[in-house]
């Protein structure tokens, strides 16, 4: 029997060419198809030979709702206007999603939970396991110690990345905040230049480090009197994010309406 049918949006970028990758290697998973934006060099290349697995006899296209037609679950990690038009779309046509794109503007953000009203979707800043079992340690160590505690998040990614903060420092500023009982937008402290007082208690502060070709690297520390807690991440391979997005299009076929993040695909 044939397995579930897979379909990448955005398939001749960095991930888009991974996840072809990790669908076509993974039991119980075809792929559908892929697309990329209209006028890319990608469009009409074999979708197997741009992701260096072979031939696979499959053209990139440059048309978002034939992929997401002839798909059972569509993979989205572009860009985020992109995103919002695919989510609608994919609503449109009652298919379900997995998004991994980050650094949607508000608008961008209520378009992809909109859809969620009609189609079951996926949506998580970051798709590795050990990036969610630390957002779940984080908030219950930030519960635990308290505002008295300053929190730094620094983060790190390749020179290409265009959105800072991080969606993934986000988050884990977001599970400090629930862990206090706080809301991020009235804690968080995103730049710090020239001369800015002492630190306000119970703010989060984040610092963002872009150079080469790091993947992502997550660093919160927990700074107290006398002494500090220090939790890292770091990823040396897009793979990661890939297998969980899979893992995520596999989870969310069949499931009713709405927004679902990595925490219910993993039964953490």
């Amino acid at each position: 029997m044939a397995g579930t049918k897979m379909g990448v949006i955005g398939s001749g970028g960095r991930m888009g060419r991974m996840l072809v990758a990790e669908i076509a290697a993974s039991p119980g998973c075809t792929l559908a198809g892929g697309c990329a934006k209209p006028g890319s060099g990608y469009v009409n290349q074999d979708i197997g030979e741009l992701a260096a697995i072979g031939r696979l006899g499959i053209a990139v296209g440059d048309n978002a709702e034939k992929v997401i037609r002839d798909s059972d679950v569509v993979i989205d990690f572009t860009a985020p206007a992109a995103t919002a038009a695919h989510a609608a779309l994919a609503a449109s046509l009652r298919k379900p999603m997995v998004v991994g794109t980050t650094g949607l503007s508000p608008d961008e953000a209520d378009a992809v939970r909109h859809a969620a009203r009609e189609i079951p979707i996926v949506w998580a800043p970051n798709m590795s396991l050990g990036i969610n079992l630390l957002l779940g340690i984080i908030e219950e160590v930030a519960c635990r110690l308290g505002p008295d505690w300053d929190v730094e998040i620094m983060e790190m990614h390749h020179r290409a990345k265009v959105d800072a903060p991080s969606g993934t420092a986000l988050a884990l500023g977001r599970a400090v905040a629930d862990g206090r009982g706080a809301v991020l937008e009235e804690v968080q402290q995103r730049a710090r230049d020239g001369i800015t007082g002492p630190r306000r208690t119970g703010g989060i502060g984040f610092a963002s480090l872009r150079g080469g070709d790091a993947i992502g690297d997550h660093h919160v520390v927990f700074a107290g009197a006398g002494e500090r807690l220090e939790l890292t991440h770091r990823a040396t391979s897009r793979v990661v994010y890939a297998r969980g997005a899979v893992q995520a299009a596999r989870w969310v076929v069949g499931r009713p309406p709405g927004l679902y993040g990595l925490k219910e695909v993993l039964g953490l």
